[in-house]
């Protein structure tokens, strides 16, 4: 692979540029800066909103390497121990003075003025949110939530199974669950299964804290509930709890039928009596699993060609990541689980971290955390580090548009015509099945947060209520119920990021959309794609959609008429 020139941060104009993030005494003359200056003309205000924009962006980048270390390596106590300082000692320093800044702002007379340019009315609307939610009393909250949040995955890390000897990761042997073999598959399924359940405790536990402190801190803010508040904090200004209600509700009717449909197929090609859940990721005609890279290494150079042949610049994106060492995608013990891409604000170029075996699942995840990292560098260059912050579901589009457009390219992935028309069935298929999870997970969350008082036992109850009514009627249960009963439990999302999830739905039905453009004209749809991308948070959602030459749309016609076009494509490929 060719030499990738590193890229470099810009150069600092507010704080000087050898400084580094050691704690609040260093960091409080700035905070003092921007809170003595004076405000006197509309240059002074946009050159104070740059100067906070350069401090912000140097907190981002200092607290995301603490994170990335931490889940990098979850038994390491020093990363632990920089995190957790950063969490207890700083953030709540931040957060009474970033407040003061959103009212300092908001008070000045040029304010109007900025407001009319782009991006800024996006940028002072959030910031008139912020003012609206804060209050001083839940500063020490906040932290405590972060202190607790971080438990999950100190638990979730450190789960391993024996398989023949061989201590793997959940993730690890989660790939054994391809197997033609049934015994093979229903002995690792009851071991990963056992061994979550070991800690259901632990982690039922974790939640029900975690809500009643969320739940204090929307009480404090002055909302009913938790999910009240946080669509005012996750800036929810373009749909409300009832178009998410609406979204399961045509989930329901458009999607589970066609679920059923494939589950069905599965068990008949299956021949088996009972379709149980360790049947649900074995090839149904009984073929070897799917293997799209054999390491790291091979994952990094094949996803690097394969954005390289839908765009030269999309591949440069990856080997530039590459070349400064942000790529860390192989499963292992002390690896906290799951996958993400961290936009790193100061230098612009994101951090991809995952679990990476050898898998279909793993190597589209790397195109989906692809997209995330080609949308940070599509908005690296914008004037404020707010304009780069975009909405989840922007950001989704982003990555999950891209799990499809590369599709065309993964001939690199998969050399044999009948293994890569195979590796696009099962996508699309997998799709059609996220969709109801989203829905799950979603539904979930609403309840939850709706009823912070609940028992443990009425969770359990109500899990399995909205589990069933999104899932196929054909799977069998029996037997595993108790494993059906804490399947939440691996979802992160409910520990980490509440209410982060609904996000996957929408930009799900976006990315089909922006594939179907770029199926009519593939320069026409990745332009639209990539224009959409660079705005950030210039504009709104539904504006950003649009710009991608798609709607911001979940209605059950919308849905029906993305379905058939699915439906269609996963009829071509048999």
């Amino acid at each position: 692979m060719p030499a990738v020139e590193k890229i470099l941060p810009p150069d600092r104009k507010f704080l000087p540029a050898g400084f580094t993030v050691t704690g609040w005494p260093e960091l409080k003359p700035f905070f003092d800066d921007l809170l003595e200056r004076r405000l006197d003309t509309v240059q002074a205000l946009r050159k104070w909103f740059a100067d906070r924009s350069e401090l912000e962006a140097v907190l981002s980048e200092d607290l995301g390497w603490r994170y990335i270390n931490m889940t990098r390596f979850t038994d390491n106590e020093e990363y632990s121990k920089a995190y957790q300082f950063f969490i207890e000692t700083i953030q709540p320093q931040i957060a009474p003075v970033t407040d003061k800044l959103n009212r300092k702002a908001a008070g000045s007379a040029f304010l109007a003025e900025l407001e009319k340019e782009t991006g800024f009315d996006i940028l002072i609307r959030n910031l008139k949110k912020d003012i609206e939610i804060f209050r001083e009393e839940n500063v020490p909250l906040f932290t405590e939530i972060s202190l607790e949040q971080q438990k999950y995955n100190q638990v979730a890390g450190a789960m391993t199974v024996d398989i023949n000897g061989k201590e793997m990761t959940l993730q690890q042997a989660s790939v054994l669950l391809m197997e033609t073999d049934r015994s093979v598959r229903e002995t690792v399924y009851t071991k990963i299964s056992s061994r979550r359940l070991q800690d259901k405790t632990t982690l039922d536990e974790l939640l029900t804290s975690l809500i009643n402190l969320r739940h204090r801190v929307a009480v404090n803010a002055g909302f009913a509930n938790f999910r009240d508040y946080m669509f005012k904090a996750l800036g929810r200004f373009d749909y409300t709890p009832q178009d998410c209600f609406d979204f399961h509700q045509s989930v329901q009717s458009q999607l589970v039928p066609v679920l059923n449909e494939i589950t069905l197929d599965r068990k008949k090609k299956l021949g088996v009596d009972r379709l149980k859940p360790w049947d649900k990721a074995v090839d149904p005609e009984g073929r070897k699993p799917l293997k799209a890279f054999t390491d790291g290494k091979d994952l990094t150079e094949k996803a690097i060609a394969c954005f390289r042949k839908i765009d030269p610049y999309l591949g440069q994106c990856l080997a530039i990541m590459h070349s400064m060492g942000h790529l860390d995608l192989e499963s292992r013990k002390g690896k906290a689980p799951g996958g993400y891409n961290y936009p790193l604000a100061e230098v612009g170029v994101p951090f991809i971290f995952m679990n990476a075996t050898t898998t279909l699942r793993d190597m589209v995840t790397m195109m989906h955390e692809g997209g995330h990292a080609v949308h940070n560098f599509l908005t690296r260059n914008l004037e404020l580090n707010d304009f780069k912050s975009t909405p989840s579901e922007v950001a989704e589009l982003a990555s999950m548009s891209m799990e499809l457009i590369s599709m065309d390219h993964w001939d690199i992935f998969f050399t044999n015509a009948d293994d890569l028309k195979r590796a696009k069935r099962e996508h699309l298929e997998d799709i059609i099945e996220t969709l109801p999870w989203v829905a799950v997970i979603d539904a979930f969350q609403h309840w939850v947060y709706e009823n912070p008082q609940h028992h443990k036992d009425e969770r359990k109850e109500n899990w399995n209520r909205i589990f069933t009514s999104f899932s196929d009627t054909i799977t069998d249960w029996q037997g595993q119920e108790q494993s059906r009963d804490y399947l939440w439990q691996k979802q992160l999302h409910l520990y980490e990021v509440p209410f982060y999830y609904i996000e996957y739905g929408m930009a799900q039905l976006g990315a089909i959309a922006v594939w179907r453009n770029y199926r009519l004209n593939r320069q026409a749809g990745l332009t639209g794609y990539m224009e959409a991308l660079k705005l950030g948070y210039l504009k709104s959602i539904p504006e950003i959609y649009k710009a991608a030459g798609i709607r911001f749309d979940f209605s059950a016609p919308y849905i029906s008429e993305l379905m058939w076009f699915v439906k269609d494509e996963l009829n071509r490929l048999r």
